[in-house]
């Protein structure tokens, strides 16, 4: 009498080892910030005495290093904890209306920032942020949109100098 052993198949397997995927995502990444940061060029001269591919470097190796914990911790069979998020119904389906419709504000704000620059753009992605996320008092989420999106204009242009398209607007700041 010969007893059958259950041999899990690949596909189970992989199914209770789905963290390695992120181990993978991980070295990929960690990869890519190594071999982008190699590559920046640096004159001795120039540079201080930590130079510009320290912390690309850094960042890269650590990445690495939180992949490699990460797969012997669940190569050792350790598993992340189920969401446990106190407003959150697992069983409910993922509500794409929503996530298409912030994705629209992203990409409207992405094609039309050279275009009509920051300010406008910005009250748009602001606005139609509220808006995906349920918001629906229709006077107010403009103005404070467009409030959020002037201050932010301010903020990086004029105090961070970090600049950014102004469009029609440009002579206003």
């Amino acid at each position: 009498m010969t007893t059958a052993t259950s041999k899990p198949s690949a596909k189970s397997w992989l199914r209770e080892h789905s963290e390695l995927g992120i181990c993978v995502l991980l070295v990929v990444l960690g990869l890519l910030v190594l071999t982008d940061a190699v590559q920046i060029p640096t004159d001795f001269a120039q540079r201080g005495p930590v130079g510009p591919k320290a912390v690309p470097i850094l960042v890269g190796s650590l990445l690495l290093v939180v992949a490699a914990l990460l797969a012997r911790d669940v190569l050792r069979g350790g598993k992340g904890e189920a969401e446990g998020g106190e407003d959150v119904d697992l069983t409910e389906p993922a509500d794409w209306r929503t996530v298409l419709l912030l994705c629209g504000a992203f990409l409207a704000n992405a094609a039309l920032i050279g275009v009509v620059g920051f300010p406008i753009s910005g009250a748009i992605l602001f606005w139609g942020a509220a808006y995906a996320l349920g918001s629906r008092a229709y006077v107010r989420d403009p103005l404070i949109a467009a409030a959020m999106s002037i201050v932010t204009f301010a903020v990086f242009n004029n105090l961070l100098g970090v600049p950014l398209p102004g469009g029609p607007l440009m002579e206003v700041f």
